[in-house]
């Protein structure tokens, strides 16, 4: 008797992040890996956004975890109907959270 193995599925997170430009601008994305698409960004390379380009010196100001990419995508969206005020209160809660947890 043989068993067949199935192939594990693996299931990796997702995160929404926001990046503030030295102008101020807030952009928005999502990824599996943050550090990794942050210094994409930063970069300037092909693989940056282009609203990115040529905006540095960039800031990591907001990252959250979410189960998987449909809803991480769903958040982007919601995120980014928010107004400018709104999104700064998110990350000034994160900040605020990030700063209690050291």
């Amino acid at each position: 008797m043989t068993t067949s193995k199935k192939p594990a599925i693996v299931a990796s997170a997702w995160f929404l992040y926001m990046v503030k430009c030295h102008n101020g601008h807030l952009y928005t994305g999502v990824t599996t890996d943050v550090s990794r698409r942050f210094a994409e960004h930063q970069a300037g390379g092909v693989k940056a956004a282009k609203f990115l380009k040529g905006k540095g010196p960039l800031t990591l100001v907001y990252q959250e975890s979410q189960p998987d990419r449909s809803r991480a995508l769903k958040r982007e969206i919601a995120v980014k109907k928010l107004t400018r005020k709104q999104k700064l209160a998110m990350i000034a809660s994160y900040e605020n959270a990030q700063a209690k947890a050291t």
